[in-house]
């Protein structure tokens, strides 16, 4: 059996925000039942599932993993940059033309 953790219970801010959707009444009763055997009402399971979701999403979009050899490969990168190219002098020579620094 799994031991349920609530993720938003240490959460300390006034439950003062609602959230409201429609669902299929397979989904409905899946989330009662996993409730019930978790034993904590469907709105504090759903609530959980959804932010533990949410969490894990926003990590996945703010951190990159990199295996050893592509880590080695990036860093040697900014270690070593390549040299300038005819373009991107161009490039900085356009954006001195027409942007005004201060």
């Amino acid at each position: 059996m799994l031991t349920y953790h609530d993720s938003i219970g240490g959460i300390e801010e006034r439950s003062s925000e609602r959230m409201s959707f429609r669902t299929k009444p397979r989904i409905k009763e899946t989330i009662q039942k996993a409730a019930a055997l978790s034993g904590v009402d469907d709105s504090v399971f759903t609530m959980n599932a959804a932010y533990k979701a949410a969490m894990e999403t926003i990590s996945a979009h703010e951190h990159t993993m990199l295996e050893p050899v592509d880590h080695e490969a990036f860093f040697a990168a900014l270690d070593r940059p390549a040299a300038p190219t005819e373009n991107l002098r161009a490039a900085f020579a356009r954006h001195k033309g027409t942007i005004e620094s201060k």
